[in-house]
């Protein structure tokens, strides 16, 4: 059997520009589907250039399951402090529940901040940090990927909500381990069905 090779293309060959090619692209109810089930969202009615004040985030739209609002910022590029910034100046503009933050490359110092903003804010919140990548195999059309750098941890941010209110049980302990062993369960098999976030409930 003769097999091709992988070869990662630079990512401004397959999307020249970010706002009219790449934010065009995954706006498509194809694309941001795509996106949507590797971050377990449905995300749902969607607009591209929403404006802040006096700046314009690339994507909005909400998680049908919450009603919540989902704000998505598009940067291909190495991650850096002013869209960092942007990503929080949308987000209290917009009153978003969930923020999505996809790059070309995510840098270390940048991670961190995201995962920082996880651990320390409230349960109602959730940052993502993504990377896209293409690929082709062979003379194949360029093929995207999404590589999650980083996500919120639910299974922390569900016992410190609930902690502040009250001391949990056993039993409610063994539910919140259960649904997060299944989620990654889950995740391991090809996701037949999207994750719900791990809960003490029955």
């Amino acid at each position: 059997m003769k097999l091709g090779k992988l070869k990662e293309l630079d990512i401004r060959t397959v999307w020249a520009h970010e706002q009219y090619n790449f934010s065009k692209w995954l706006a498509s109810e194809e694309n941001i589907k795509e996106l949507g089930d590797e971050l377990n969202l449905a995300l749902t009615d969607v607009e591209t250039e929403k404006f802040v004040g006096n700046y314009r985030c690339d994507i909005l739209c909400k998680n049908e399951i919450t009603g919540k609002v989902v704000l998505i910022e598009n940067q291909l590029e190495a991650t850096n402090h002013d869209h960092l910034g942007k990503i929080i100046t949308y987000a209290s503009g917009l009153d978003a529940a969930v923020v999505v933050w996809i790059v070309a490359s995510a840098r270390q110092e940048h991670a961190s901040a995201i995962e920082w903003l996880n651990k320390h804010t409230s349960d109602d919140l959730s940052f993502f940090l993504i990377e896209v990548h293409a690929y082709t195999i062979g003379n194949s059309e360029p093929a995207p990927m999404f590589k999650i750098i980083e996500q919120p941890n639910d299974f922390a941010k569900s016992v410190k909500a609930i902690s502040k209110n009250s001391e949990l049980s056993v039993a409610q302990q063994k539910r919140l381990e259960f649904w997060t062993q299944l989620n990654e369960v889950l995740e391991q098999r090809g996701k037949p069905f999207n994750k719900r976030k791990a809960t003490t409930d029955h």
